[in-house]
């Protein structure tokens, strides 16, 4: 398959084409066709040899991306053939407040990533695309969507009566949490 590898930290021109064999999926894991990527701050870092956590030459780069599932390994129940997914920026942190063990495997640092044709992810590292999605829009995600998640549960959680600002959204919006949901004030 054809792919690109981080050969040398420092810059984009580090960045080399590959010729790799394909990939197989093991056990609960799942083989997607890259059909979008997209680039975000924490790539570039990654680039220049940082971010947080491990980080190792020869990986193929880029954290986010979408695809269909072309292949399934073992014991797969969550996917299917054909399925348009989203493989998620920590493939270990599924819920909760982020551990430093969650950042030890990270797509595009230290695990290949999302820069080649096809790509290799448990399927526990997955989520299902949005329908209304385009593959390109899809592959903005990941990142933002870790983004968000470690707002709204990082240093301070969010509970029943706490007002979010959310920016972005083309017009300012708060939020207001109940128990069960959050919704916009009239």
């Amino acid at each position: 398959m054809r792919a690109y590898r981080i050969d040398s930290f420092g810059s984009v021109d580090g960045v080399v084409p590959a010729s790799l064999d394909d990939p197989q999926p093991g056990t609960r894991e799942i083989l997607i066709r890259v059909r979008a990527t997209s680039l975000n701050y924490r790539d570039l870092m990654v680039l220049k040899g940082g971010g947080r956590g491990p980080t190792r030459l020869r990986v193929v780069p880029l954290s986010d991306g979408a695809g269909e599932v072309v292949g399934l390994g073992v014991g797969v129940s969550r996917f299917a053939i054909g399925d348009r997914v989203i493989p998620c920026f920590h493939p270990r942190w599924f819920g909760g407040r982020i551990k430093p063990d969650y950042l030890k495997d990270r797509l595009g640092a230290n695990l290949d990533g999302m820069l080649a044709e096809y790509a290799v992810v448990h399927e526990e590292a997955a989520v299902a695309m949005p329908n209304h999605l385009s593959f390109e829009e899809a592959a903005t995600l990941p990142c933002a969507a870790v983004t968000a998640w470690v707002a709204l549960t990082g240093h301070r959680l969010i509970t029943a009566g706490d007002t979010v600002l959310t920016q972005g959204t083309g017009a300012w919006r708060s939020l207001r949490c109940s128990s069960h949901n959050c919704s916009v004030p009239r």
